[in-house]
């Protein structure tokens, strides 16, 4: 589901330009539903008239009652258990099937070996999730939801791109969207069905194009080589997978700060309409919220990221309420739609592995959540309108997530353990300094690695050495090591130059120790100590999950 079966390089040229019954994404939603009472107990005597009222009918009512929430409650968890754990005959039956459903695809294409995760102090780790909304017109039901008949059968687009990470102590949840307009080079990826191999791309396209190079293992290698972010998991969905979904989670409120009708007179709109204020949503209607960007903000992609925050923040809050959780039979529904609407790594396979992530999720409280738009900036002249990320902000974000750094400002409990002391002498580790201090807007600094090797030597380690060539620029200065064996090695030199122990990564890309010297230390002088808590970029576009106030802003014109 949501792979169209043409592939190829080719992609339709619609960027910023949409068939005329609807903007060109999705979204991704979730879980499921509301209540139905228990049977009610068996009728008894009636008390003379005039009883004391705390034995009479009222008091049996309030116990009928609570008897029936304590059979829902028990019923519920019989279903689960049937449900995840296969318990007996017929539940392994329908554990199987609910399985078969599950759609599964490899995590990542790319040739390139994400890092691994580096542990707290208590040995967690966090949990990176790729979420991807797919506008694959290859089914009748895609097609009518989506329109734009010139589409139909061609290769897919990633046009909702959501990075959603748990924090390795569980305590919070930052999600990071990527405007499917985002410019960018392609990693290699090779079809694991055709086995046909996209070369890496020499020049800037669409990050949404990703999806076409074969499958959202593609996506997940783009993802990885922009952001460096080791990523877990990916979950995909299509179009008729977010109706179903939506339908099966139930009403979800969202609100417009004006009447909104997202179709203007050249027929370029998502079809959504509502009045003014906040209105429950679900089936088709949340799926016209979730595309709709001709009618909010700007009418670019942006704007359409905050509304999908909204909705998402939104069913957050209403699931976990508790209230649509209690019907047996609407967890059924539930149970068969995400299953039908998902396709997921090999390592979400099962019903039983998803439940275990949703039970790791819900970890984190809704004031805990965090959503935000990668940073960004228009582009100029033939790529007029499309974004690329901001220098310096948008790696700002990425970094936070790799260091897993909250979102929201505050304290996290994640501790960078620092490697036993496997180091060996000083000056006998081998160090290779370069100097990345260069930027988008400014030439690498004179003589900085030269500099940071005298205060390597002056430490002790006196095999430190300079890499001349051309290299890649820096945000951040950091100590890179190729295998477990060198951490410590490259642990030492880092406490040596005060630099955090959370900038030493484990990397492919080098054969020895290697320290880059970023853009935060281009002058002279010991390594800049940051003080307080880091910010999240205001550019972000930063909302919290218990934010009830949000409301999307109404282009004035797609009002009525």
């Amino acid at each position: 589901m949501g792979r169209s079966s043409t592939r190829g390089e080719g992609t339709r040229p619609r960027g910023r330009h949409d068939g005329p019954q609807g903007d060109g994404g999705t979204g991704a939603s979730g879980g499921r539903a509301a209540g139905r009472g228990g049977h009610g107990r068996r009728q008894r005597t009636a008390p003379p008239e005039g009883g004391d009222k705390a034995t009479g009918p009222n008091r049996r009512a309030r116990r009928a009652a609570k008897g029936g929430k304590r059979r829902i409650l028990r019923w519920v968890a019989a279903v689960l258990s049937l449900l995840i754990l296969g318990t007996g005959a017929a539940g392994y039956v329908y554990y199987r099937h609910l399985n078969a459903n599950i759609k599964k695809e490899d995590l990542t294409l790319g040739d390139k070996e994400m890092a691994d995760h580096k542990a707290n102090a208590a040995g967690q780790t966090p949990l990176n999730i790729l979420i991807i909304g797919s506008d694959a017109r290859d089914s009748k039901e895609n097609q009518k939801l989506g329109g734009a008949k010139e589409t139909f059968g061609g290769t897919p687009l990633a046009d909702v791109q959501m990075l959603l990470h748990l924090s390795a102590d569980r305590s919070n949840i930052s999600v990071v969207s990527m405007p499917r307009d985002t410019m960018l080079t392609m990693p290699k990826c090779t079809d694991p069905d055709t086995k046909k191999v996209y070369a890496a791309s020499t020049t800037a396209v669409q990050t949404n194009e990703s999806l076409g190079r074969g499958g959202p293992g593609c996506t997940v290698a783009a993802w990885y080589e922009l952001t460096g972010i080791t990523i877990d998991h990916f979950m995909m969905i299509d179009f008729a997978g977010v109706v179903s979904m939506a339908d099966a989670v139930g009403g979800v409120p969202v609100c417009v700060d004006a009447n909104i009708s997202s179709r203007g007179l050249d027929g370029k709109g998502s079809g959504l309409k509502l009045k003014e204020g906040t209105t429950s949503i679900k089936g088709e209607q949340a799926l016209q919220w979730l595309r709709t960007r001709y009618g909010f903000e700007d009418n670019t992609d942006l704007g359409r990221a905050k509304a999908q925050h909204q909705y998402l923040n939104s069913m957050v809050r209403e699931l976990r309420k508790g209230t649509k959780l209690t019907d047996p039979g609407k967890l059924m529904n539930l149970a068969e739609a995400a299953t039908n609407a998902l396709t997921v790594d090999k390592g979400l396979d099962t019903v039983k592995k998803l439940y275990d992530l949703a039970e790791e999720l819900k970890k984190a409280p809704t004031n805990r959540m965090t959503m935000t738009t990668m940073p960004n900036v228009y582009g100029t002249g033939n790529l007029s309108g499309r974004v690329f990320p901001k220098p310096g902000e948008a790696e700002q974000l990425f970094r936070m997530i790799r260091e897993d750094i909250p979102l929201d400002g505050k304290a996290s409990k994640r501790k960078t353990p620092v490697a036993k002391d496997t180091s060996g002498p000083t000056d006998e580790i081998a160090i290779t300094v370069r100097n990345a201090t260069g930027t988008d807007a400014q030439a690498p600094a004179q003589g900085r690695a030269s500099t940071v090797r005298e205060l390597l030597t002056d430490a002790g380690f006196d095999k430190a050495g300079i890499d001349s060539q051309d290299v890649e620029p820096a945000a951040t200065t950091g100590v890179l090591f190729p295998s477990a064996d060198l951490e410590g090695d490259a642990q030492a030199a880092a406490k040596a130059l005060g630099i955090p122990v959370s900038q030493v990564k484990k990397s492919t890309e080098v054969s020895g120790i290697v320290l880059a010297v970023g853009a935060d230390w281009r002058a002279d002088g010991p390594y800049p100590a940051k003080s307080g808590k880091e910010k999240t970029p205001e550019s972000a576009g930063a909302l919290n999950g218990a934010n009830e106030e949000a409301c999307m802003h109404v282009n004035p014109n797609y009002t009525w």
